[in-house]
């Protein structure tokens, strides 16, 4: 199959090209940018006037419910929203039901995401067994059967002899941990940000300096055994500054943020909102402007969906006893576009921060539109305004602060090893 991609603005961090070119694709990869290779007789040609083409998105964080949970979504819809959204590669967390900690969990995972034939899954292993934060797994069979990298997901370590042999192994190996910085004890029954909207609702709050604690143990052990460690959806200013400064003294440490806590606040769960209740809480309006300082000067690397499908039933429980999480894989894109705009920073950053650098954090070939490279790819209209609605979200799950809001950026195709496996009905 060969294709032509005609006439679009292509946008490619890596190789920091913004400028109209022509992509040609044959046999799954790109085979030239700008001028036709010689006898190359396109099999469909994409009209890509006033479109952006870019590298397929790469996701940090979307939770795929399989296995387990799959009365909240399934594999196939979420990877149908995955791709709706221009989303071609994203990792999942290892908090499915059984837990990833098991070589065949995860290759039954990868096999069952292959025959899809959809975006590319790559599992992040459970760092230890069941989570429990007791014993490690094993992270050299977990990487043989297909893991990219390990963590918690949102349980935390309280033992942190066993955080530091972890850091130790990993660092050994080169393996890159995936840790989201939470002090527990700190965190315990809370519900919200601990401030005055968590006050005034009779909320329990998770105080700032949860993350900032979690987060200094976090980079002492690191820095102690130079272990690889990505630090998952921050959301303090306090945080953005210690990450600063740990990348100033040259610990391998990376982070990204959550769409959610780019442009939402405290103050947005309003009267109980529960499509507001997240983990991390919705911060203060000075967290939310740090985080956004953090990604344009790159303190903050990635921008990562958080995806977390929830049935509407848990959503229809009291604030507290909600269930935490919120539909995000079709809004990355649309989402990092408004932050772009209202922050005054170029299409080549924004897109980089869900393409680029993303992949580069996952150790995975994608993120670029080098020739040679896998064709994924992602062609959007920047200038088309959509509504979030639940009805059309392709994802199970349909609970988002974002509904009935009216976004700009639809993605029109998306294309995953050179085959067209999403286009807008028109």
């Amino acid at each position: 199959m060969k294709i032509q991609i005609k006439n679009g603005r292509l946008i490619d961090p890596k190789n920091n090209i913004d400028s109209k070119l022509d992509v040609f694709i044959a046999a799954g990869k790109i085979v030239a940018i700008g001028h036709s290779p010689e006898g190359f007789v396109a099999n469909q040609v994409v009209e890509a006037d006033n479109l952006v083409v870019c590298p397929g998105l790469v996701d940090l964080s979307a939770r795929l419910r399989e296995p387990g949970d799959e009365y909240k979504a399934r594999l196939v819809s979420e990877l149908q929203a995955a791709v709706a959204g221009g989303v071609t590669s994203l990792a999942c967390p290892p908090d499915t039901d059984p837990v990833l900690d098991e070589p065949g969990l995860v290759e039954m995972l990868k096999h069952r995401a292959k025959q899809q034939g959809l975006a590319h899954v790559y599992p992040l292993g459970a760092l230890t067994r069941q989570l429990e934060g007791k014993a490690l797994s094993e992270m050299s069979e977990l990487t043989t059967a297909g893991c990219v990298g390990f963590s918690q997901a949102n349980v935390a370590i309280t033992d942190t002899q066993v955080l530091w042999r972890a850091m130790e192994y990993a660092a050994t190996f080169g393996f890159t941990l995936f840790l989201h910085a939470e002090e527990p004890f700190l965190a315990a029954k809370g519900v919200a940000h601990d401030g005055e909207v968590a006050t005034r609702l009779g909320l329990k709050g998770i105080p700032s300096a949860a993350e900032a604690l979690a987060l200094s143990t976090i980079l002492r052990i690191a820095q102690e055994t130079g272990a690889k460690v990505h630090i998952s959806r921050l959301s303090t200013a306090e945080g953005v500054e210690m990450v600063r400064a740990a990348k100033k003294q040259g610990l391998k440490i990376s982070c990204d943020v959550s769409a959610h806590h780019l442009h939402l606040t405290e103050h947005d769960i309003g009267y109980f909102d529960a499509n507001c209740h997240l983990k991390p809480p919705l911060r203060t309006q000075r967290d939310k402007e740090a985080l956004s300082a953090g990604l344009k000067d790159g303190t903050i690397d990635a921008i990562c969906s958080d995806h977390t499908p929830v049935d509407d039933d848990a959503k229809l429980a009291p604030f507290a006893e909600a269930e935490i999480g919120a539909t995000g894989l079709e809004l990355l894109l649309p989402l990092t576009l408004k932050w772009a705009t209202e922050q005054k920073v170029g299409l080549l950053q924004a897109i980089g921060s869900i393409t680029q650098t993303s992949a580069r954090i996952l150790g995975v070939p994608a993120g670029d539109l080098s020739v040679n490279s896998d064709a994924d790819l992602c062609v959007f209209d920047a200038n088309e305004y959509w509504k979030v609605c639940p009805d059309t979200l392709k994802s199970q799950g349909k609970n988002t602060p974002f509904t009935n809001l009216e976004l700009a950026g639809k993605v029109k195709f998306t294309l995953v090893h050179g085959q067209i496996v999403y286009q807008q009905r028109t």
